[in-house]
């Protein structure tokens, strides 16, 4: 197995891996996030690939800044194929992320992960993260068509 940075040619494997999760996407959107995010030297996207070149997971780190904290690094996002979980991979692909996050003058990780996910977090307790805090996050569509698409009535601006 070897990590390396994404490129623009592994839209589908990370569309395909992130689908494992529940999360829909598509090659064109994940390419033209990609594409912004390579410009960025503030996020990172990993991938750890076999061999062959079959790509089996990745990882999304960015520096997260705050007004009112040191600029810490947060995870955007960790999936491994799941044939492939409890190989190994998620550990490289986690420390992978730790590296870029300590090459970036990050003195902390931080990861948040769905109450649903208890495997997810098993995995990071071995990592040595802990439970820093919980919360609720709360949303709230700007886009006038996704607001239709949730059932919510658009007020036009007239």
């Amino acid at each position: 197995m070897r990590i390396r940075n994404a490129t623009l040619e592994d839209a589908a494997a990370i569309v395909s891996l992130t689908a494992q999760l529940g999360y829909m996407s598509n090659d064109t959107e994940v390419r033209r996030l990609h594409t912004i995010l390579l410009q960025r030297d503030d996020h990172a996207v990993f991938v750890a690939e076999e061999p062959d070149g079959a790509v089996i997971g990745w990882v999304h780190v960015f520096a997260a800044r705050r007004l009112f904290v040191p600029m810490f690094a947060e995870l955007g996002g960790l999936v491994v194929d799941e044939e492939r979980r409890g190989w190994g991979v998620g550990c490289a692909l986690l420390a992978e992320a730790e590296r870029w996050a300590a090459e970036n003058s990050c003195a902390m990780l931080r990861i948040r992960s769905n109450v649903l996910r208890g495997s997810a977090h098993q995995f990071y307790e071995r990592m040595g993260y802990r439970v820093a805090k919980s919360q609720l996050v709360f949303e709230k569509s700007l886009v006038p068509h996704e607001a239709r698409k949730y059932g919510k009535s658009v007020r036009s601006s007239g």
